[in-house]
């Protein structure tokens, strides 16, 4: 069965560009904010103030039971730890993915942090994981397949010497935070649906310092590594144009 992907509509598109800018103004914050000895659950409280401070709503709290506001997975966790009591430690990289709701529109988009002084190699994966995601943003354009994004993620990743995580992607965003279709990190160009103006994506390379093989923790929700290797994470919510992909979660003002 094909995926039924609705282009949005330019007042949607307006509502998902201010619901992305509630989500990258809260990142920034996170950004800012992270350090050694800082704990999860005080990002956490962090990125809800801001959110609901700009009269967003958290997209993650309560979504299927999720018991945070972000999710914060840290070193060989890759994506949905849940916030808590853990305290940051200098060397350790923490990807941070914010959901944001505004008028009934959604936002997602995370970014790996480097904790204090860490190791060049894990720098190097997190250059990498961005490197990736542009990739990715660069190939959605409209009248491209989706097939093409997906490798243009994957042949990013490979050229940078890493493995891309493949039993999770990116995926389609609107009203809902996941909408069809599911969106691979890898695999060959030339296939899938065709892209068209107003299509809206949330575009996650993850990508590992070893091997792909995942397994979820006892607490349901948290991903790891099985080889426990080092991930990073990097997202945007992009909306298909004529020229390419706008990035409806970028930071608008300077850093």
């Amino acid at each position: 069965m094909t995926d039924v992907v609705r282009p949005k509509t330019p007042e949607e598109l307006a509502k998902m560009r201010r619901a992305g800018e509630i989500v990258a103004e809260a990142l920034e914050a996170l950004r800012r904010a992270i350090a050694p000895g800082i704990t999860t659950a005080a990002l956490d409280r962090l990125a809800e103030t801001v959110i609901r401070d700009l009269g967003g709503i958290p997209s993650f709290k309560g979504y299927l039971g999720y018991p945070a506001t972000i999710c914060t997975s840290i070193n060989e966790e890759i994506v949905h730890g849940i916030p808590g009591q853990r305290v940051l430690r200098e060397g350790d990289i923490i990807s941070v993915d914010v959901g944001a709701i505004w008028q009934g529109y959604q936002g997602d988009a995370a970014i790996t942090v480097a904790v204090g002084e860490v190791n060049k190699r894990l720098l190097d994966l997190m250059a990498a994981t961005q490197a990736a995601l542009q990739a990715g943003i660069q190939a959605a354009r409209a009248g491209a397949r989706l097939g093409d994004v997906s490798h243009a993620i994957e042949k990013a990743a490979r050229k940078a010497g890493f493995e891309v995580i493949r039993e999770y992607g990116g995926h389609g965003i609107g009203q809902k935070m996941h909408e069809p279709p599911r969106i691979r990190n890898w695999g060959p160009p030339h296939q899938g649906m065709r892209l068209e103006e107003g299509m809206t994506f949330a575009l996650e390379p993850m990508l590992s310092l070893g091997g792909y093989a995942t397994k979820v923790l006892a607490d349901g929700w948290t991903v790891v590594t099985v080889d426990g290797s080092p991930t990073a994470h990097f997202e945007h919510t992009v909306a298909v144009t004529a020229n390419g992909a706008e990035i409806l979660t970028r930071l608008n003002r300077p850093s």
